[in-house]
């Protein structure tokens, strides 16, 4: 028995190595069409390129019919005894939300809040995509660098509003401040969605490399959380010689030599993540627990983003409890057990509604959801972009309460040239939204040392 348990073993290893130097090998890039037609087809070649204002309304007969839809819906079933949002939204908390939504949320007053900035719409591959566009006032020698910040699910552009002026304005100790492009996704807020199918995340990085490129911008920062990470990596992996540096509040990888040590790890912590850390990967078991308990949501909508949009598109009471809910748990996890979802430790009631009027005035809930069915097709998965090594200079800054994380050691597999990972004791999935100060420094750091990493390669810097 002891020599068979030798041979399995023997085995194993062997598989394990042979597998690690087969996956190691990165595959070869795939070809992605930077034309590709996303709008209706009878408007192909007849788009209008042209840059054009937009403002966001929240008009009368909207805010009326949401109003009666807020106050008119049935009775909810009563929350089980002492579950907190351990079942979802606690159907007691909806109440107070939604008297607060219909009668006390200022419309009129957050409209304006939310036109704050310039905004525009501009149409690129078939689809009128909507964006912020701030351009900073800089002395003499302060140079103005463009930066791209993208959002994610269930979030919006408002997910920026507070750390926007904080990355237009010069700062000390550093000589250049963002023009920053706010753009609303594909599919989410204000931007269009797709008529065909097709439209997942590698492609969207195209959209969103064309978008830039519309604004004149040949090479540009990017910077993304959630599924703006997913994006901005696949504009790093696609478009190497375009991005001088990729920041990232989500930065993971499921390149195949990550995934091999993150298994040898449950093993062997100490080989893969420092220990003070080590509680934010293993035990596995936790992990996979977690992701079962919380990640029902992405299997919907990676299969029928369509049927569930239904109810959400047509009652607020259901956008708001859907979208909120991932506002309490992916904020900081413990906050499920708490009989309101903590969602005010971190964020106001204004706040997280600005985000559902995102939602709610554009119609879009569905389509935003579609991102998830097209990114984990079987035909998008076939790029195999995370087997791709990028050599862009990249930085993450890593929230306590992140829903995954990952070390450099792993990290690098798929970002050759990390030059730092920013570990943050605090913090959640939505970070910009929730820690402004810290994103905003975090990211004024990440490109001073990407212009420094640049300057060592010729013809690489704007």
């Amino acid at each position: 028995m002891g020599k068979l348990l030798l041979v399995f073993l023997a085995v194993g290893v062997g598989a394990a190595i042979w597998w690690s130097c087969k996956c190691c090998h990165p595959p070869k890039p795939p070809h992605i069409n930077p034309d590709e037609w996303w709008g209706p087809n009878q408007l192909k070649g007849k788009a209008d390129a042209s840059i054009k204002p937009f403002q966001v309304k929240f008009d009368e007969a909207m805010v009326k019919d949401l109003k009666a839809r807020l106050k008119n819906h049935r009775p909810f079933v009563p929350p089980l005894e002492g579950a907190a949002f351990e079942y979802g939204f606690n159907s007691k908390q909806l109440d107070g939300w939604l008297t607060y939504w219909a009668d006390k949320y200022p419309f009129e007053a957050r409209e304006k809040f939310m036109n704050q900035f310039p905004q525009f719409k501009t149409n690129i591959q078939g689809l009128d995509i909507h964006f912020i566009r701030v351009k900073p006032q800089v002395p003499a020698g302060v140079k103005v660098l463009p930066l791209i910040l993208m959002h994610g699910w269930p979030g919006s552009v408002r997910e920026f509003y507070e750390a926007i002026p904080l990355l237009t304005k010069p700062r000390d100790g550093y000589n250049f401040a963002f023009e920053v492009v706010v753009p609303s996704l594909p599919g989410y807020g204000f931007s269009d969605g797709a008529v065909r199918p097709g439209l997942g995340a590698t492609q969207v990085a195209v959209v969103m490399r064309n978008l830039m490129h519309r604004l004149g911008f040949k090479k540009f920062y990017v910077q993304g959380g959630d599924w703006g990470a997913a994006i901005a990596s696949a504009m790093a992996t696609v478009f190497p010689d375009e991005i001088l540096g990729h920041h990232s509040n989500m930065l993971v990888t499921q390149h195949k030599c990550a995934t091999l040590k993150t298994i040898i790890g449950a093993w062997f912590p100490s080989l893969i993540v420092e220990p003070h850390l080590a509680d934010r990967m293993y035990p596995l078991s936790s992990f996979f627990a977690y992701l079962m308990e919380e990640f029902g949501y992405m299997h919907i909508q990676a299969t029928k983003p369509d049927t569930v949009g239904v109810g959400l598109t047509d009652s607020p009471s259901g956008l708001l409890a859907y979208i909120l809910e991932k506002f309490s748990t992916w904020t900081v996890r413990e906050h499920k057990s708490l009989p309101d979802g903590g969602l005010t430790k971190k964020f106001s009631k204004d706040q997280l509604i600005d985000n559902l009027m995102v939602y709610w005035t554009s119609n879009s809930i569905t389509t935003s959801m579609r991102l998830y069915a097209e990114t984990m097709s079987k035909k998008h998965r076939e790029n195999d972009l995370e087997n791709i090594p990028t050599p862009v200079p990249t930085w993450a800054i890593q929230a306590k309460y992140e829903v995954m994380y990952q070390p450099a050691g792993l990290l690098k597999h798929k970002y050759t040239n990390l030059l730092n990972t920013t570990v943050v004791d605090d913090g959640g999935h939505f970070f910009a939204f929730e820690m402004p100060k810290v994103f905003a420094e975090d990211v004024f750091k990440a490109v001073k040392s990407f212009i420094e990493f640049n300057e060592k390669k010729p013809k690489t810097e704007l």
